[in-house]
């Protein structure tokens, strides 16, 4: 039992980017809709996950970790409706 959860411990901790890949945020867990653009997998953490510890890659897809954090920059901003919706609801008459 005991080396049951060890061998858990290990291999959840082997993914490279789970452990040094930082906090996951809402980007990297959403998946995107039909039309949207995919998300970039970080490249070094999926070579080493291969190299090191196969195992380590699908924990990493699972946690959405391998994904990089931070939408491109070319990316669309957000919708301007939700902007518009705020100027409005400001700009009552007094």
């Amino acid at each position: 039992m005991i080396i049951a959860g060890l061998l858990a411990i290990c291999v959840l901790s082997s993914s490279c980017a789970t452990v040094f890949g930082g906090r996951v945020n809402d980007y990297q867990r959403t998946k995107p809709l039909a039309g949207q653009p995919q998300r970039a997998v970080r490249p070094v953490a999926l070579i080493a996950d291969i190299l090191l510890f196969w195992p380590g890659l699908i924990v990493d897809f699972a946690t959405a970790a391998i994904y990089k954090p931070h939408p491109p920059k070319d990316s669309p901003a957000p919708a301007p409706a939700a902007t518009a919706e705020v100027k409005t609801a400001s700009a009552t008459p007094n």
